[in-house]
């Protein structure tokens, strides 16, 4: 998981919330460029950071509500982590999604 391994909740609680969702979104629009098949272990890399992204959100997030929609969107992550091959619809399906949690991601769609 490279790029976010020494993210430290504390680190990531610094920034907003839509900040993070930001740099989940950013992560994900990564993941879409990674869609061939010759990409596959490249996109589960991508899928693997969102997922460690999106758990530290869900850490340092109190807010019941909101930890129960980042677990139900994480629950999307993880099935395109897992699934035998790419599925650019689902992936944008679930960037969608994503950027519907806050405002400011919002905007972004």
């Amino acid at each position: 998981m490279g790029q976010h391994a020494g993210l430290s909740p504390e680190r990531w609680a610094t920034f907003s919330l839509d900040h993070q969702v930001l740099m989940i979104a950013n992560e994900m629009n990564r993941a879409a460029k990674l869609m061939p098949p010759g990409d596959r272990e490249r996109l589960r890399n991508a899928y693997e950071r969102i997922l460690q992204l999106t758990d530290l959100t869900v850490e340092v997030n109190g807010r019941r509500t909101l930890r129960r929609e980042l677990l139900r969107w994480r629950d999307l992550v993880a099935a395109l982590y897992v699934a035998p091959a790419s599925d650019p619809a689902a992936h944008a399906a679930a960037f969608r999604a994503l950027l519907r949690l806050t405002p400011e991601a919002s905007k972004q769609s």
